[in-house]
């Protein structure tokens, strides 16, 4: 079971081959402190809120946050606030956390994932363009790396898949079996 609205975490799913339901939850998230304490905290969230306690099912819950500086960069409201973040990160490098809780049936597992995502200069006109196209809507640092979003990204240190939205390593370290089925 993914706890999990985002199109991205599904497409990693499905491009592995990996059966699962989506059962999302409408918990309100955190955007405030440490970023590996904030993302698992709000994996979790969405992770219990989702499990139906007759069901002995695996869930999957997954947060992802940009962090600059001691601020938090969560999904933007509106393309003013998006276009406030953007030219926070430009020229800049941030790092894309995510944490990612994996609740069995007596048992949680978790993990943390971080990216350094340097962000090349970015002028007026570049930011209005991308704002322009919408696709800053529902992404945490209001920007999709795997669209558009590229053109802002001068270097990537870490794991792409975890900009994208889904860390593979540490999900496949709290879960090894997932690819083989059992």
């Amino acid at each position: 079971m993914l706890a999990s609205a985002s199109p991205q975490r599904a497409e990693i799913l499905r491009r592995l081959g990996i059966e699962f339901r989506v059962r999302v939850s409408s918990v309100p998230e955190t955007h405030e402190g440490d970023p590996a304490r904030v993302t698992v905290q709000n994996a979790r969230r969405k992770a219990v809120a989702v499990r139906r306690e007759t069901a002995h099912e695996a869930i999957l819950g997954c947060d992802t946050a940009v962090a600059l500086e001691g601020a938090l960069y969560g999904k933007p409201a509106d393309a003013t606030a998006a276009l406030a973040t953007l030219r926070a990160l430009a020229g800049r490098t941030h790092e894309v956390v995510s944490g990612l809780v994996l609740l069995l049936a007596e048992e949680e597992r978790t993990a943390v994932a971080h990216t350094a995502v340097t962000f090349r200069e970015l002028d007026e006109e570049l930011l209005a363009w991308y704002v322009s196209m919408g696709e800053w809507r529902g992404r945490a640092g209001g920007y999709a790396i795997q669209g558009a979003g590229a053109a802002l990204v001068r270097a990537v240190r870490g794991g792409y898949e975890n900009v994208v939205g889904l860390p593979l390593p540490e999900l496949l370290d709290l879960c090894p079996r997932l690819l083989v089925g059992s």
